[in-house]
């Protein structure tokens, strides 16, 4: 696709996505016959109507996902890898496609499109090459007398429910390992970003996913769909990404039938520049850290803890480049920031900045929404944010980098640890040393040090505290698929 995108390349993507729900292998309107519409929040306008899911289509789903799960989960290991590798490679083949419709439905600059469909393919990839991997053991008991052997079985069917920010990514962490593992899944893709999902079901029919594997549910009332899924017994496990808030809702939601759970939540990441740090390098890094999908992303470096000592030479080095950041639609040439996702996405971020400047944060540059149609906020440092402002405990998921000090090493691993969450943190320094001790201090489930990037489909993703538990991605990954079976037998 050329660079110049035209409103007929725009007509031609999002007429190829079918907009039904997607029952088991069975393309379906809503059991209503009720729609949703779907936002392009660079302009405000509507783009698609996609099928409302009621709670009556929520069980036929789930009835699929169980009836289907023996013989899925019988089916060879090698013949599940095939197909996530076929989805992977037909991804690849369509990602100018595929980030055009994640821009119109999302924002975010294409460029940052193509890179999450790789991302999200990658997670394909490194599961098809997982699922003949799944290994037991076998061994003699310590006494002698009986054999041991330990299985691996797929859990059962699955609920997953992804968040809008990184609408084909999340959704291929949660697929690809449940395909792996031999598990039936519904996927509850947010409201604001379907189209992806639905072209992703669409990708892997194509590529030879059996019928009853998969649904895809859009609706706009999440809580009345999965409500009566999470007290079915015939669902085994739920994984969400999203909310600390929503999180802790659907834990306590999920108690009854005490399934398995996989709960990626919210963030609030510390960014860490040491006195030793090459501040041109940590300036790179926190570019990455923060404007990485405009800032909307649990692993966006939240808050800014700089040594006392070049402070003002990072704050100003961040507020040249944030400023020099051009704002506009995500498929316009140039444009390095998108739209945030909707109006109340603005208003969160402009309370955070207004408390931070009302305890007396200086904006060295932006610090307000940008100029619409559509749902803008301009890039913005904060220098001088003192320690009881929200936008420190807060998450912004938005372009806002609110900077503080610290005088000594155990002063700034305390301040990057006073947070109720744990996801990411980053570290710039010089010395190995220090970074090992920063690394062994930080109360976090991953770390960056002197990377503004932790992501990886092969490393374990996930946090520790408020930002929940399980891991997504690496060979930790497909084990959250995984019932362990323990036979004792005799020799």
């Amino acid at each position: 696709m050329s660079s110049q995108i035209t409103s007929s390349d725009e007509r031609r993507v999002l007429s190829s996505v079918r907009t039904d729900l997607f029952l088991g292998g069975d393309w379906k309107p809503a059991s209503s016959g009720g729609s949703l519409p779907v936002e392009d929040p660079a302009t405000g306008e509507v783009i698609a109507q996609v099928a409302d899911a009621t709670p009556e289509d929520g069980m036929s789903a789930l009835a699929i996902a169980a009836a289907r799960q023996a013989d899925w989960a019988a089916s060879p290991a090698r013949e599940r890898g095939e197909i996530l590798r076929r989805a992977f490679e037909l991804i690849m083949a369509r990602v100018d496609d595929l980030a055009l419709l994640m821009t119109l439905e999302m924002g975010k600059p294409l460029a940052e499109s193509r890179g999450e469909v790789s991302y999200a393919a990658e997670f394909l990839r490194w599961f098809s090459e997982e699922a003949v991997r799944i290994e037991g053991r076998f061994g003699n008991s310590p006494a002698g007398d009986s054999r041991l052997l330990v299985l691996k079985q797929p859990v059962g069917p699955c609920l997953f429910i992804t968040p809008w920010n990184f609408p084909l990514a999340m959704g291929t962490r949660k697929i690809g390992p449940a395909i792996a593992a031999g598990c039936t899944m519904i996927v509850k893709p947010a409201k604001q970003t379907p189209l992806s999902m639905l072209a992703l079901a669409q990708i892997l029919v194509e590529a030879g996913l059996p019928e009853g594997v998969l649904s895809v549910l859009t609706t706009e009332h999440a809580g009345a769909l999965t409500g009566p899924l999470l007290k079915d017994s015939r669902l085994r496990k739920l994984s969400f990404t999203g909310s600390t808030e929503v999180g802790r809702a659907l834990v306590r939601d999920s108690a009854d039938q005490l399934l398995r759970l996989s709960m990626e939540l919210g963030g609030n990441a510390p960014f860490l520049v040491f006195a030793d740090a090459d501040v041109d390098k940590a300036l790179d890094g926190a570019m990455l850290a923060k404007m990485r999908n405009m800032g909307e992303a649990c692993t966006a470096a939240n808050r800014f803890h700089v040594h006392e000592s070049v402070a003002e030479e990072f704050a100003r080095g961040m507020a040249d480049r944030m400023g020099a950041l051009t704002v506009g639609r995500g498929t316009e040439d140039g444009v390095d920031v998108g739209p945030m996702i909707d109006t109340a996405a603005i208003s969160k971020i402009d309370e955070l900045v207004s408390d931070a400047v009302d305890h007396g944060a200086k904006p060295v540059t932006g610090g307000s929404p940008g100029d619409g149609p559509g749902y803008f906020y301009r890039p913005t440092v904060l220098a001088g944010v003192e320690p009881g402002s929200r936008v420190l405990r807060e998450e912004i998921f938005g372009p806002v980098a609110p900077i503080t000090t610290f005088s000594d090493d155990d002063e700034g691993i305390a301040a990057a640890n006073d947070t109720e969450f744990g996801l990411v943190a980053y570290a710039y320094t010089e010395s190995w040393a220090r970074g090992m001790k920063v690394i062994d201090a930080l109360q976090s489930g991953m770390v960056g040090l002197n990377r503004g990037i932790v992501s990886n489909p092969a490393a374990p993703f996930g946090g520790i505290k408020q930002s929940g538990f399980g891991r997504e991605g690496g060979p930790e990954g497909i084990q959250e698929y995984l019932d362990v079976k323990y036979v004792s037998a005799p020799r």
